[in-house]
């Protein structure tokens, strides 16, 4: 899977939780939406893992240990991407 790819599948997931989530909310005792959205969850951790492992950060606070200020700013945002 490649950049673009693997960064589209991260948005598809990203909102399938985000629907899962607010099902719950509104059906907290829904077990088969529990357990969807566990996996789902654990689906996306494990994309963004991936992605961030080949192509850095997705967001730009709370993952690095040392500030590199040029890579960061200079380096396209993963919203920019076309």
């Amino acid at each position: 899977m490649n950049k673009e790819q693997l960064l589209r599948k991260i948005q598809a997931i990203g909102l399938m939780a985000v629907d899962l989530q607010l099902f719950l909310y509104t059906h907290p005792k829904n077990q088969e939406a529990l357990a969807d959205y566990k996996q789902v969850t654990k689906q996306y951790q494990k994309l963004r893992a991936e992605y961030e492992y080949q192509y850095g950060p997705l967001t730009n606070f709370g993952y690095m240990t040392s500030f590199d200020h040029d890579s960061w700013v200079n380096d396209p945002w993963p919203w920019e991407q076309r």
